[in-house]
């Protein structure tokens, strides 16, 4: 079985081609079902997001695997391959687990470090599983990158400093106040920055939003999406009164706040006013700054604060890096095992088959015992088998990840002689394989 990962983000697409190949939230089902009866492929989980679109699928070869999960691509889009393949990586094997890690931690995001990416992994597993489109391997793949997620998340700083000009804003919002919950957030101009700093203001506790613009229809549809309050700008000087923290971003060439339209301002508050001039040229007069009670933060205050999150960050992820070569490491040893379970599974059949034939013989011989001998005769022989079979099986599986692995597992099957136990097994598997259509396809590699 091969490991392969197909698919597209923001580092290598356009949006418009992003947009073109998302799945839609209820056709995913479908969807996965769509793509696992495709030929060679035996497990799927799709994940889509705005910023990607990944297919992760076990094949039982690269080459085939390749080609269809391509071919369902084309099919389900009804977009030709010519249009979207030079936009595709294909990650195999070994890099396409190593991919998956990098994706959990926000490695691969658009913001380096972002959570959000984690539950959307999480979420679309789950649909897959709900789906009946993984087994064996994705199952255990899945669960370990998502506990490593959420490990990466917990011991490291990597999700912790705001590294985007609008959510710093919130930041530093935080460390003057307690909480937004009832503080008056003022946006002068209704652009597309302000809009997003007040979204993170609004989703970090801020209920009070006013909107000064100078198109007041303009002011009206932001202030909707806050559930806010428009105000003409003749109002503005009224606004800053009342406001706790104002977000200026306008397409003015000179200053619309000026020193002495704040000064008179402040003599009638009893709280600091928390400014942040996002707008290139600068709404704000920086003369400002030097009022008692403003705290006053441009757009490059923001940004340097933003760059220097962003080399803490990358401190992080070059640790990181290292603990996914770990989780990689696992896995592929997770992987290597997983070849011995038939024999394991042959050998245990094997051994207790001649545990119960002799306490067969031994129960006929002596009629006389009771049921509690029974019993204990029963588990004591089932000890000794159990502790015969300790060693070799421990063995067997340390050989599993060495060189000499396709040898020793021969090897180890001709000692306890078990190739006719290994060949009925073969052929029940056959059996199913062979008459693999979409749904049959999945039940017989389910144990795989």
């Amino acid at each position: 079985m091969h490991i392969l990962t197909i698919g597209l983000n923001h580092e290598t697409a356009p949006v418009e081609l992003r947009e073109r190949l998302a799945f839609s939230e209820d056709r995913l089902d479908y969807a996965l079902r769509t793509l696992r009866d495709m030929k060679s492929i035996m497990e799927c989980v799709i994940l889509s997001t705005c910023n990607r679109m990944e297919l992760y699928v076990v094949c039982d070869q690269l080459h085939t695997g390749e080609y269809y999960a391509k071919t369902f691509i084309e099919n389900w889009f009804r977009i030709p391959k010519e249009e979207f393949c030079d936009y595709l990586y294909v990650k195999k094997n070994e890099d396409a687990v190593r991919h998956l890690f990098h994706v959990v931690c926000g490695m691969n995001s658009l913001v380096l470090g972002e959570t959000q990416i984690l539950g959307q992994v999480k979420q679309a597993f789950f649909t897959a599983m709900e789906s009946k489109t993984t087994g064996t391997l994705f199952n255990t793949l899945f669960k370990q990158a998502v506990t490593f997620g959420k490990r990466v998340h917990s011991e490291t700083e990597i999700g912790q400093n705001a590294v985007s000009v609008s959510y710093v804003a919130v930041e530093l919002g935080k460390k003057m106040f307690d909480s937004f919950e009832d503080k008056t957030i003022l946006l002068v101009g209704a652009g597309e920055m302000s809009e997003l700093t007040a979204k993170h203001f609004y989703s970090n506790g801020a209920k009070r939003v006013q909107v000064v613009n100078r198109t007041f229809s303009k002011a009206e549809e932001l202030a909707g999406k806050f559930h806010g309050e428009a105000r003409p700008w003749e109002d503005l000087v009224a606004c800053l009164k009342e406001a706790d923290i104002v977000v200026s971003s306008t397409g003015s060439k000179e200053p619309v706040m000026t020193r002495s339209m704040v000064e008179p301002v402040l003599k009638s508050r009893r709280s600091p006013l928390f400014l942040i001039d996002i707008a290139v040229p600068r709404d704000i007069d920086p003369a400002i700054a030097g009022l008692e009670s403003v705290f006053l933060y441009d757009i490059d205050d923001l940004r340097e604060i933003a760059e220097s999150n962003m080399s803490l960050r990358q401190k992080e992820a070059e640790k990181i890096k290292g603990w996914i070569e770990e989780e990689v490491r696992e896995f592929n040893t997770w992987l290597d095992t997983l070849g011995v379970v038939p024999l394991i599974s042959a050998l245990r059949e094997k051994a207790l088959s001649i545990q119960e034939d002799a306490v067969n013989k031994i129960e006929r011989k002596l009629p006389e015992m009771t049921e509690r001998e029974k019993r204990v005769i029963r588990k004591h022989t089932k000890s000794i088998v159990n502790q015969m079979m300790r060693d070799p099986i421990v063995r067997l599986k340390e050989l599993a990840t060495t060189p000499q692995k396709e040898a020793a597992q021969e090897m180890f099957v001709y000692l306890f002689a078990l190739e006719e136990l290994l060949k009925q097994e073969d052929e029940e598997e056959t059996a199913k394989v062979e008459v693999k259509n979409p749904a049959l396809g999945h039940e017989a590699w389910a144990r795989i």
